[in-house]
Formats: structure tokens, sequence, C-alpha cells
């Protein structure tokens, strides 16, 4: 029994979501085996090869894989997958992307976004937004898995795992990379940073996320929102945390102007410290905060900032 672990990087250096993909993968069992597929990606998997637990990285690079489309990323799986009973990635745009494909092509149910794993063939997962928590246990011969990584902490990175070369190139001629408009920030990625502040609809306006800055930079926080203040166009969509967002959970999360509708609480529920503020007491964030403020956030956040 072994696993393969698809990596989560940007070519030139590797996410921290890998890292907790290994934690979960080796509760499943088995050599762990990190796929690292990009182009001009050597130092990515010279630090995979460093995370405690692999035994070996597998380096496909080449142009095909420069963009991680779905169809040449789920065929080079493919291609390998015939030598590992567990296929592992995360549950992310880039995993949410091709693992389908895996699947539907290796004839096997997914399981997706699994938050615990039990033994090699249980593991657990939310539905229901989270309302519930399902324990799956799969039959298939072949696993295909999706993590929610930020419900694993991250492996050590003292190992010196075997790095071994790839030359299995796939290309499709269904889909061309055209490009790519990525948000640029000072900041931490929302869902890598130890502490996000959130916005909500009770910031009334786009223009009072400044609010959130100051004491966003006195903390090297990464800024959020909700989904109703990303609806009313207040900030992008990538800054929404939630169901239909980004999964975070950060040692310290802060809720501003929130009422934690159960699709924002899916989003970041996991956060070690939960701090929330609004003027509703009855708001439903107060249910799940470790520690609430009941006040006008236009009066709390120039004095936090203040205090800070």
């Amino acid at each position: 029994m072994s696993v393969l672990v698809y990596a989560e990087h940007d070519n030139a250096s590797l996410k921290t979501e890998t890292h907790k993909l290994v934690n979960a993968a080796q509760k499943m069992g088995g050599d762990i085996h990190i796929l690292v597929a990009g182009e001009g990606c050597q130092a990515v998997a010279e630090a995979a090869a460093q995370i405690d637990g692999v035994a070996k990285v597998l380096v496909a690079d080449n142009a095909a894989y420069k963009h991680q489309l779905a169809e040449n990323t789920a065929d080079l799986v493919l291609e390998l997958a015939g030598d590992y009973s567990h296929v592992v990635a995360a549950a992310t745009t880039t995993g949410k992307n091709f693992m389908p494909r895996v699947a539907a092509l290796l004839d096997v149910a997914q399981i997706s976004d699994i938050i615990g794993v039990e033994s090699e063939d249980t593991f657990v997962r939310p539905i229901y937004a989270g309302n519930a928590i399902a324990t799956v246990q799969s039959s298939d011969g072949k696993k295909v898995i999706t993590v929610r990584a930020a419900s694993f902490d991250a492996a050590g990175t003292s190992g010196s795992a075997e790095i071994a070369a790839i030359d299995v190139v796939k290309g499709s001629e269904k889909s061309d990379f055209v490009s790519a408009e990525l948000t640029e920030s000072e900041r931490p990625e929302l869902t890598a940073a130890e502490v996000v502040i959130s916005g909500g609809r009770g910031m009334q306006n786009g223009d009072n996320f400044k609010l959130l800055e100051g004491i966003a930079d006195k903390l090297g926080a990464a800024i959020g929102a909700s989904r109703a203040a990303v609806d009313a166009g207040f900030v992008p969509n990538d800054m929404q945390v939630g169901q239909t967002g980004k999964i975070v959970a950060p040692q310290l999360y802060i809720a501003v102007g929130i009422s934690g509708a159960i699709q924002h609480l899916a989003g970041m529920k996991d956060s070690k410290v939960i701090v929330a503020i609004n003027k509703d007491e009855e708001a439903p964030i107060f249910q799940v905060a470790d520690y609430g403020l009941v006040g006008d956030l236009f009066e709390v956040l120039p004095e936090l900032e203040s205090s800070l």
C-alpha cells in the first residue's frame, strides 16, 4: 500500500498545504510519494523532499504542466496511479479541478474534502455546509481523496527523500492557457495566514474596509470577507471566506460586522481562536466565538487599532 500526494505549488515555491497533505497521508499508512508537476520546479521538489515521512519525490518538469491544466494533470496522475492505493490532493481550486477527472477515469467514487482519517479506508468529511459530519468507508480498490488541508497540522521538514525525474508528458487539445489575472498583495495569502480579519455586510461599503487595513498591518493579518460583503460589491470575490469561498483555520480569526450565516461558519469555524465584533448581540457568530464584543464597529475598530 502506498500514497501519491499531489504537491501544491506555483513552480517557484512549495505551499504549506502540501505539508498538511503529508500529515493526512501518514494516517492512511504505507509509503508516501509526492508528485511535483510543473515547469522549472526543481526548487519545489527539493523542498518537498525535506518533508518528514516522504519516501520519494516524483518530478514531472515540462511546459505541458506549467499552468497545471486539468486535462494534462489528470492524465499524468492517471498514468502514475496504477502503483498507488491512494491518490491525495488538496481541496483547492487546483485539486477540485483535476481530481474528479482522475476519479471518473479510474471509475471510482471521489472522497471529497476530508477533515479526518480513521483508517486506510475510512474518512471523516463535513456535509450540509458543516451542519453534519459523515464518516465514510470506501470499498474501492483505489481511493481518490481531496483533503481540507486546514484541518491538519503541517508535517515537519527534517526529511531527505529521494528525488526522481519522470518523463511522462501529457498534452491536450481541449484547453489552452490564455492568461491569469492575479491579485497582488503584501499581506499573507488568506488560506495560509496565521491571523485573519474579515468584514461583513456591517461594513456598509467597500471604502470602510480600510478600517480593517491598519489592524491587519499591525497583526500581520490577511483580510477576508463574508459572501454578503462580496455579493454587495464591497470587495472582490477572492477575499470570500466560507463554504463557497476559501476555507481558513488561522490561529486567530476576527469577524467584524459578520452575522455568522452557516455558510460563513463552514469556512472558518476550525480557527483556533475566534473573536466577533457585532452590534447585534443575537448574531449567530457569537455562538462560535471565543471572545465577543457587542458594539458599533465604527467606534470599536479605531479604538482597537489605537490600542494595538
